[in-house]
């Protein structure tokens, strides 16, 4: 399983008979080391909760490709009311399995607002994603604060996490370094970070603060990393 980082929050997920996007804010981020359209050929959307950051590109894909979206039922039910999307509405604590491999709905702290015509729109409860794809287990955060239900991940054996460090809008990386001992991956990927003046985070700060706990790894926006590599 290959996983490239888009900047803040976005990442791209390429497994057998997987191409899936999470969180595809693209067009906006100034951090984004591609365009929209170089993603025509994706087969699923996972949208963390419903803010513009995260929804991101969503809807233009989900036109263009005909990509199934991932998300909460309040989210779901808005891309295919208003948009006419294909979706696939689920809601924390729930999983299902897909062509591409196993999907959960993890708790997350945070808001989930959905900007419409100058209105905010209710977007149900934020939350992560926890993957199964090719024998391997990857855990997107999404935006959340520190929590104690991170504890029952350790039990899944996560190969890979995807976690927060900005502050402000999630966890700071004192608190993310925290989580990481709750967490217990194999390795960690630093996100949701100096995309904006006000999520200014030291990533190397962070390394220095998980101590060895896992192996974190710091992905500048367009580079990868090979799950299946991970020693």
């Amino acid at each position: 399983m290959k996983v490239t980082f888009l900047g803040h929050a976005a990442f791209h997920i390429e497994g057998k008979g997987a191409s899936v996007l999470i969180d595809p804010f693209i067009t906006y981020n100034p951090l984004a080391p591609c365009k929209v359209d170089d993603f025509m050929r994706i087969n699923y959307i996972l949208i963390s909760h419903g803010h513009s950051d995260h929804l991101g590109d969503a809807i233009h894909l989900g036109k263009k490709t005909s990509a199934t979206v991932i998300a909460n039922a309040e989210i779901a039910g808005f891309l295919k009311h208003k948009y006419d999307l294909n979706t696939h509405a689920m809601h924390i604590g729930g999983s299902y399995n897909f062509p591409f491999g196993r999907v959960k709905l993890t708790a997350a702290l945070h808001g989930s607002g959905i900007d419409y015509e100058g209105e905010t729109l209710y977007g149900g409860n934020p939350h992560g994603f926890l993957l199964e794809i090719d024998g391997r287990k990857l855990y997107h955060a999404g935006d959340t604060g520190l929590t104690r239900d991170m504890e029952l991940l350790a039990e899944e054996q996560i190969d890979l996490a995807l976690l927060p460090i900005g502050g402000n809008f999630t966890m700071d990386i004192h608190d993310a370094a925290k989580a990481v001992r709750l967490i217990r991956p194999q390795m960690v990927v630093p996100m949701h970070y100096n995309t904006f003046p006000v999520i200014q985070a030291d990533p190397i700060e962070f390394i220095s603060l998980v101590n060895g706990a896992a192996n974190v790894q710091i992905l500048k926006p367009g580079e990868y990393i090979e799950i299946s590599k991970i020693a």
